[in-house]
């Protein structure tokens, strides 16, 4: 083969297996059940791999401080997305892509969830899983929603933490805890559709969970179109269907 040729080819070829390089996605740890469909549909229509990684939005927002090279964040608030731009950790500002809902769901048989504030007192009930208000927003509505009924005091000895939703999760679904407060797209999700009983808390008891993502500085740097595509495509119309079908209000 010529030489010029040779080198034409190999330039190429280096092209496509750069173009090929997965996006490293931090992915807040209610959306991960969704993500799956999420990241399938983006992969299909870009040719671009994902790489999530799931975790609450407080670790990954620490980890990015500290320079964790993730190239999108997926949080599950605005709060830390707003203050990683502000600091200057971002390629630009933050945007909301979904709203999450907030459930109380339980595997234990006979729960009543039509009375779920009463079984929740209930002495049959032991413990009640939470993600931790520190680092995970579903966790910090969860509190607010037992503040408003007046239940954070006399629950707080019930209350088990997880580190995230997702281990909150395993918390209810190992039936470790006899109910827990977690995201309606879990509970809607095809892993864990039908597995125990929910019930939607009433939005006056909460805020909707605004959830905004941003494309990092690192992300900008290293594979900044790949990313924006992304970013793109978590707003479009196929995105937001799936958010939506998957218990999620749309922005």
């Amino acid at each position: 083969m010529p030489r010029l040729l040779l080198l034409v080819v190999l330039l190429f070829s280096g092209l496509s297996v750069r173009a090929a390089e997965p996006l490293t996605v931090a992915v807040a740890a209610n959306l991960q059940y969704t993500f799956v469909e999420l990241a399938q549909r983006f992969t299909a229509q870009s040719g671009i791999p994902l790489q999530p990684v799931y975790n609450s939005s407080g670790k990954f927002a620490a980890q990015i401080q500290n320079g964790a090279p993730f190239d999108v964040f997926l949080s599950a608030d605005t709060e830390y997305p707003a203050a990683l731009a502000a600091s200057g950790h971002a390629a630009g500002a933050p945007r909301i892509y979904a709203y999450g809902q907030l459930v109380l769901w339980s595997r234990q048989p006979g729960f009543d969830m039509k009375n779920w504030q009463q079984s929740l007192l209930s002495p049959a009930v032991g413990k009640i899983a939470v993600a931790n208000p520190k680092v995970a927003p579903y966790g910090r509505e969860s509190m607010k929603v037992l503040a408003r009924l007046k239940l954070d005091g006399v629950l707080r000895a019930k209350l088990v933490f997880g580190e995230s939703i997702a281990q909150t999760n395993q918390y209810i679904h190992s039936r470790a805890a006899d109910a827990g407060f977690t995201a309606k797209a879990v509970v809607l999700s095809r892993q864990m559709a039908g597995q125990g009983q929910w019930v939607d808390i009433d939005r006056k008891l909460y805020q909707p969970i605004g959830q905004a993502m941003l494309i990092t500085r690192h992300g900008a740097a290293t594979q900044g179109k790949a990313a924006q595509d992304f970013a793109d495509f978590m707003i479009g119309p196929e995105a937001q269907r799936i958010l939506q079908q998957h218990g999620y209000l749309l922005p």
